[in-house]
C-alpha cells in the first residue's frame, strides 16, 4: 500500500498530482492519495499497514529561467509566490501559463513503520495527534528538498521552525531541566520559548528572498562593482552539502550583508540565516528581512534564561538541519577601518548548540568561514569617523533609511569580496586548549584568517602615504615616489596594480578628491594633494585597513631599533634573543589593537621579514651595528605609520589614567577627559595626527590598562605610571624612526619639490 500525501492546492494541481500518481504507479495499483489534512491524514494512518510507503508530493511552478546575479523582475515574483497560494490559475493568465507547465516533485519516500521509529526519537511517543503533525512536517521538509533539486540550492527554506523544535523530546527534556532552575512549569518553558522563537526565527520564503534583493538592491548595486575571489568556493560549496557553514564577515558597511548575499546567491549558495541586532527591526525592513532569512536578535540579553535557551535550541535546530549562518564576530561596524576585538557570546552559543547535538549530526562541527568585505570607498564612512570624536550615532528608521538609499547611488569604487580558509570548530576548540582564553582563541583565530583574506587597495596605500607626508601637499611625482616602496613592500597585488602608473595613482587621488578626502590645490605651476581639512579620521579609516599588511614589517622596524638603543653589553647570540623579547613586548602592548598570529608563527613571520629586509642576515654577526645598518638602508620605513597612531593614543590613556586617583567608575567621563588631552595635544603638535584622538582606540587602550590590574580601586599608582612611562618609551622611539622616514623623503625631494 502506498500514501501520496498531497499538498496540492488547486483543483489544477490536484489533476496534476493524480495524473503524475496514474503515471508513477499505474491506474491499478493500490495508491491512496491523501490531502494534507490533519483529520483525513489521521484517518489514513489509523490502522494502516506497518509497511505502507509514505510520498510527499508537491506541484512546483518554476520562475523563468534567469543569470544568478540578474535582478528579479516583477513577473518573476508572481510566479515564486504562487508557488505557495492557491491562486494559481489567477497567476498563470497573468505569465500565459498552462497546466503543463507546473511540475510535481516527490519527497522522499518512508514506510510508516520508519516514520513510528522516527517519531518516537523525536517526539518521544509514536501516535496521536503529535505524530499526525510530524509526519506532516516531515513531509513538508521532504518536499523541500526535492523542491531544491528543480530550483537549485538558492532557496533552502525553514518551516515549522518553532513547532520543530518545542515539539522535540530532547529540547522538552532540556527545558524541564531549566524549568526546574526558575520554579516554573515544563509547559511554560517550552510556551514562553515558542514566544521567543517566534520572535527572532526566520521564515525564508522564495518570494521574499526575491523581493526583499529588488527592495534592497539600491544599498549596493549601484555604488560598487563587486569583485570576488572564487578560488575554493566550488569546495567550499561541497563541504556545505555535508556540513553547515558559518560566514564570519568583516563588518564595514550597512550593505555587507547585502553584498555577501548576492555573491553567494550568484554562486548557487542557499541563503544563509544572517543574524542582526533587533535596532534594524523596523518597518518595512524587520517584516521583509525576517522572511528573507535575517535572524532579529536582541542586543542584550540580560538574565532572560528562557531567551537564552530559545537562541540556543534555535542554533542546534539551524545546525542539525544544515542551513548555513552569517554573523559579524566585531558586534558592529568598524569605526576606524581596521578589525574590531571579536565579540564571543554568538560564538558561545555556537559550540553549546552543536555540543548537544548527537555525534551523528552534520550540525556537530560546522566550519567557520573567515570572509573579508572591503570597499575602495564608504559613503557612510564620515559619520563612523564623527563618532570618534565622540558625535552620536544616528539611530536607525526608516528615515535613516531613505537617505542611506539616496547616499548610495553614485558609483565610489569597487566591493572587494575574499573567502579566508575554512576552520572546523571541533579542531579550532581542540587546538585552542582547555581553559577560560578558549574561544577568545578560536575568535581571534578567525579574525587572523579575515586579515590575511583582505586585500591592500589603492585607497588605502595612497591615504597611507599622505598621512605620513607630515601635513605636506605633494605632486604626483612625489605621491607616486612614497608610494613606489610601499608598492614593492606589499609584493605582487594585483588590486594595487594600478599605482604602478601614473594614470592609475591619479585616479586613486581623483576618487578621494570627489568625496572629500583629500582636496588638490591647482593655482600653482602644478597640481598638489593633500589631506583635507578635518578629514585625518576619514583618510585614516581607509588607511587602517591596510595595515595588517604592514604590522610584522613594523614590529622588526622597532624590535632592531630597541636592539640599536639597548646600552646592555650583548653577546652576539644574545642580539637576535633581544629583537625577539622586544617583539614579544610590543605584541602585548598592542594586542588589543591587533590581531597577532601565535607566538611560534609570529616569530617564523619576523625572521622571514627580516630576511627580506637584510637578506643574508644569517651569515654575518649579531650585533647592534648589523641591527642599525638595514634600517639605515631601508626604501621606507612603515612603522611610524603603522603604528605610532595607536601607541600615542594609548599615552594620552596612560598619562590621564596615572593622575586618576583611587577606581576608575564612569568610563564616560573618563574617555572625555582623555578627548579633551588628545585635542590640546594635537593643537600643540604633540601627537602624530588627528587621528589618534579616538574614541574607539582609548576603548581598547582602556582594555589594555584592565588586563594589566591598573583600574580598579585598589590598583597601584606606581604601576599606573610604570606604563605610562613604558608607553612613551615606544612612543619616542616611534618618533624617531618617523624623524628618519622625514629624512628618507627629504633624499627623494628637493628644496623646491621637485624630483
Amino acid at each position: 500500500m502506498t500514501l501520496v500525501l498531497s499538498g496540492a492546492r488547486s483543483r489544477t494541481e490536484r489533476e496534476l498530482v493524480r495524473r503524475w500518481t496514474a503515471s508513477t504507479y499505474g491506474e491499478d495499483a493500490a495508491v491512496q492519495v491523501v490531502r494534507d489534512d490533519v483529520r483525513e491524514l489521521a484517518g489514513a494512518l489509523d490502522g494502516a499497514d506497518p509497511d505502507t510507503a509514505v510520498v510527499p508530493v508537491r506541484v512546483v511552478w518554476p520562475p523563468a529561467e534567469r543569470g544568478s546575479s540578474d535582478r528579479p523582475a516583477a513577473a518573476d515574483l508572481l510566479s515564486l509566490s504562487a508557488r505557495r497560494r492557491g491562486l494559481r490559475h489567477v497567476h498563470a493568465r497573468l505569465r500565459g501559463w498552462s497546466a503543463d507547465k507546473g511540475r510535481v516533485v516527490a519527497g522522499e519516500a518512508a514506510t510508516l513503520d520508519e516514520l513510528r521509529r522516527e517519531g518516537d526519537r523525536e517526539l518521544g511517543s509514536p501516535e496521536g495527534a503529535g505524530f499526525v503533525a510530524f509526519v506532516r512536517r516531515r513531509a513538508t521538509l521532504a518536499c523541500d528538498r526535492a523542491e531544491r533539486r528543480l530550483t537549485g540550492d538558492r532557496y533552502k527554506v525553514p518551516r515549522l521552525m518553532a513547532e520543530q523544535i518545542t515539539a522535540s523530546a530532547a529540547v522538552r527534556g532540556r527545558a524541564g531541566e531549566l524549568a526546574e532552575r526558575l520554579g516554573l512549569s515544563t509547559e511554560d518553558v517550552l510556551a514562553k520559548t515558542a514566544t521567543c522563537l517566534e520572535e527572532m526565527a526566520a521564515v525564508q520564503s522564495p518570494p521574499a528572498i526575491e523581493a526583499f534583493r529588488t527592495v534592497m538592491s539600491p544599498l549596493h548595486r549601484r555604488a560598487w562593482d563587486v569583485d570576488v575571489d572564487t578560488a575554493g568556493l566550488e569546495a567550499l560549496r561541497e563541504q556545505g552539502r555535508h556540513r553547515p557553514l558559518v560566514f564570519l564577515p568583516s563588518h564595514r558597511s550597512y550593505a555587507d550583508p547585502l553584498v555577501l548575499a548576492e555573491v553567494l546567491h550568484a554562486h548557487d549558495f542557499p541563503r544563509n540565516h544572517v543574524l542582526g541586532g533587533n535596532n534594524l527591526a523596523f518597518w518595512p525592513l524587520g517584516t521583509l528581512g525576517r522572511r528573507a532569512g535575517i535572524v532579529f536578535i536582541r542586543r542584550s540579553f540580560g538574565d532572560d534564561a528562557i531567551y537564552k535557551f530559545a537562541v540556543r535550541e534555535y542554533f542546534s535546530h539551524l545546525l542539525d538541519k544544515r542551513f548555513n549562518l552569517e554573523w559579524y564576530i566585531e558586534g558592529g561596524r568598524t569605526r576606524t577601518g581596521k578589525l574590531r576585538p571579536p565579540k564571543y557570546g554568538l560564538l558561545r552559543y555556537l559550540v553549546d548548540a552543536a555540543e548537544q547535538l548527537g555525534e551523528d549530526s552534520p550540525g556537530r562541527d560546522p566550519l567557520l568561514v573567515p570572509v573579508s568585505l572591503h570597499y575602495d570607498q564608504l559613503h557612510e564612512v564620515g559619520a563612523l569617523a564623527a563618532e570618534q570624536g565622540g558625535a552620536g550615532k544616528k539611530a536607525e528608521g526608516l528615515a535613516w533609511l531613505a537617505g542611506y538609499m539616496r547616499d548610495q547611488q553614485r558609483r565610489i569604487g569597487s566591493a572587494r569580496v575574499r573567502f579566508g580558509e575554512p576552520i572546523g570548530l571541533r579542531d579550532a576548540m581542540a587546538q585552542a586548549g582547555e581553559g577560560p582564553s578558549q574561544l577568545e582563541k578560536v575568535a581571534f583565530r578567525v579574525a587572523v584568517g579575515i586579515n590575511r583574506a583582505t586585500p591592500a587597495t589603492p585607497t588605502s596605500v595612497v591615504t597611507f602615504a599622505l598621512l605620513g607626508a607630515g601635513g605636506r601637499a605633494l605632486t604626483l611625482d612625489q605621491v607616486r615616489a612614497v608610494v613606489a616602496p610601499l608598492r614593492r613592500l606589499l609584493g605582487d597585488e594585483p588590486t594595487i596594480a594600478d599605482l604602478d602608473t601614473a594614470q592609475g595613482v591619479t585616479d586613486t587621488l581623483c576618487r578621494l578628491v570627489s568625496v572629500g578626502v583629500v582636496e588638490c590645490f591647482e593655482g600653482g605651476p602644478r597640481p598638489v594633494w593633500s589631506i583635507g581639512p578635518d578629514r585625518h579620521h576619514v583618510a585614516a579609516f581607509y588607511r587602517n585597513g591596510l595595515l595588517h599588511h604592514l604590522l610584522t614589517r613594523a614590529v622588526l622596524e622597532m624590535s632592531l631599533f630597541a636592539v640599536v638603543d639597548d646600552d646592555r653589553e650583548l653577546a652576539p647570540d644574545q642580539v637576535l634573543e633581544a629583537c625577539w623579547e622586544e617583539a614579544l613586548a610590543l605584541r602585548d602592548l598592542l594586542k588589543y589593537e591587533f590581531f597577532f598570529p601565535r607566538k611560534r608563527d609570529f616569530r617564523d613571520e619576523l625572521l622571514a621579514e627580516l630576511e627580506r629586509l637584510a637578506p643574508g642576515w644569517r651569515d654575518a654577526p649579531a650585533s647592534r651595528q648589523g641591527a642599525a645598518e638595514p634600517l639605515s638602508r631601508a626604501e621606507m620605513l612603515v612603522a611610524p605609520g603603522t603604528l605610532l597612531p595607536f601607541v600615542e593614543s594609548q599615552w594620552v590613556v596612560a598619562t590621564v589614567l596615572a593622575d586618576h586617583e583611587g577606581a576608575l567608575d564612569d568610563r564616560d567621563a573618563f574617555l572625555d577627559a582623555c578627548t579633551g588631552l588628545g585635542q590640546q595635544w594635537w593643537r600643540q603638535r604633540l601627537l602624530h595626527g588627528a587621528d589618534v584622538v579616538s574614541r574607539e582606540l582609548f576603548s581598547s587602550a582602556l582594555r589594555a590598562a584592565d588586563n594589566r590590574g591598573l583600574l580598579g580601586g585598589d590598583a597601584d599608582p606606581g604601576a599606573r605610571a610604570a606604563w605610562r612611562d613604558e608607553v612613551a618609551a615606544v612612543r619616542d622611539r616611534l618618533r624617531r624612526a618617523a624623524d628618519q622616514e622625514q629624512a628618507l623623503r627629504a633624499e627623494v625631494f628637493d628644496d623646491d619639490g621637485q624630483l
